[in-house]
């Protein structure tokens, strides 16, 4: 007996050892987020071992894990009709909220999801939940988009699948199959689907009859540039949950298909060294020291190599395309971008990102609302149920819901 209770004893240490991580004090629900940490870094390691071992991609391992616990068929409720269809070879998922009485045509938001190009899905159900909930609450259509992921495709295909059904959903026929009034549609996005969503609408700005065709764009802490690991926000949140900052260096050379001996280079900014000249002209596009308020900045320097490794770039050049990073775009492009809504969080190394972009967009005339929340993280806004329900998470959906039902 007394074994076996020492056996427990060492079982539950050593449990919370692996759960533990320090975290800012400020950050919503410290605990839940360690265990959800843990059990994200849980699956990662299973994940990794069954590559190691030959016998699956790690990123189709960790997918299986993430949709085997999380999907959900298409199920309709009485205030929403839910479908899965295709739009032009590519899935969708579409969600129907019933329309207003004294409005026959609904507005619509094309949305994307997040995780970082190679996991998730618009089936499973946090982005079930997310879109069912504004479907409804905006009686509006949501079609949520299915695109393919890293390693089946990889840049630039998934920005070939998201504009590929929104070109097909804009269509006059289209639009009117779903009862939805062409002038109140808006894109969005979380994370790497907020990358894709700013890409998309960069995108359909060099096309005559697609320019004015949205709205609005909403980008939920989007990652928006790879030139720049150490902005005070890399910095400041570089171990923190769910996304340290050598997970979302690792997220770009997935992305692009790159060499995974570069990332302790990139890490340090090695790729975009004073030495490497196709990154020099782009540099002030994301000058943080000019871009960012004081409060933000605080007491961080910038991290410059004056030589680094020039392979990089030269074998990775969509680094510096802004068709992979939209922070660097022209600013004629930004011009002609609609009105936009960004959602950023304390705790997060895209935490700047999405601040440059809206300091970037409003310099441009871009009416733009930038929605910070003190002690949110990153990927907070669909963790609004039990038994990964946090406060921020609930506040975060609740805020942009709210923007867009005034503003689409």
């Amino acid at each position: 007996m007394r074994s076996s209770c020492v056996l427990l004893a060492a079982l539950l240490a050593l449990a919370a050892y692996y759960v533990y991580i320090p975290l800012p004090s400020t950050v919503s629900d410290p605990w839940k987020l360690m265990l959800l940490d843990a059990t994200f870094r849980g699956a990662q390691q299973v994940s990794n071992l069954i590559h190691s071992l030959g016998l699956s991609h790690h990123l189709i391992t960790l997918n299986f894990f993430i949709i085997s616990f999380g999907k959900r068929s298409a199920r309709s409720s009485p205030k929403v009709k839910v479908t899965d269809t295709d739009f032009d070879g590519v899935e969708v998922r579409v969600f129907e909220g019933a329309p207003k009485p004294d409005e026959p045509l609904r507005r619509s938001v094309v949305y994307i999801h997040g995780g970082g190009w190679a996991l998730a899905s618009a089936k499973i159900s946090y982005y079930d939940q997310l879109c069912t909930a504004m479907a409804e609450e905006l009686n509006a259509v949501v079609v949520s988009v299915e695109y393919r992921l890293v390693p089946q495709v990889y840049f630039p295909e998934q920005i070939y699948d998201v504009i590929r059904a929104t070109k097909y959903f804009l269509q006059p026929e289209v639009l009117d199959r779903y009862k939805v009034d062409p002038g109140r549609v808006g894109i969005s996005g979380d994370s790497a689907g907020g990358n894709l969503a700013a890409v998309l609408g960069q995108q359909f700005t060099h096309v005559a009859s697609l320019k004015n065709k949205l709205k609005l764009q909403a980008l939920i802490y989007p990652v928006l540039q790879a030139l720049d690991f150490n902005t005070p926000s890399y910095q400041q949140s570089v171990n923190v949950p769910i996304l340290p900052r050598h997970v979302m260096v690792r997220y770009w050379i997935h992305y692009l298909k790159g060499n995974y001996d570069f990332v302790e280079a990139m890490i340090v900014n090695n790729h975009t060294s004073l030495d490497v000249e196709r990154a020099a002209a782009l540099r002030a596009r994301l000058d943080w020291t000019s871009l960012l308020p004081t409060s933000i900045k605080k007491n961080y320097k910038p991290v410059m190599q004056t030589t680094g490794d020039a392979r990089i770039v030269k074998d990775l050049p969509q680094l510096l395309d802004a068709a992979a990073s939209p922070l660097i775009a022209e600013q004629e492009v930004l011009q002609a971008l609609p009105k936009t809504y960004i959602l950023t969080c304390e705790h997060d190394v895209l935490r700047d990102d999405g601040i440059m972009y809206a300091k970037r967009l409003e310099s441009a005339g871009v009416n733009v609302t930038l929605d910070h929340f003190e002690d949110g993280f990153h990927g907070c806004m669909i963790f609004t149920s039990w038994p990964t329900n946090f406060s921020v998470g609930i506040r975060t959906r609740n805020s942009y819901i709210k923007w867009l039902d005034q503003n689409l």
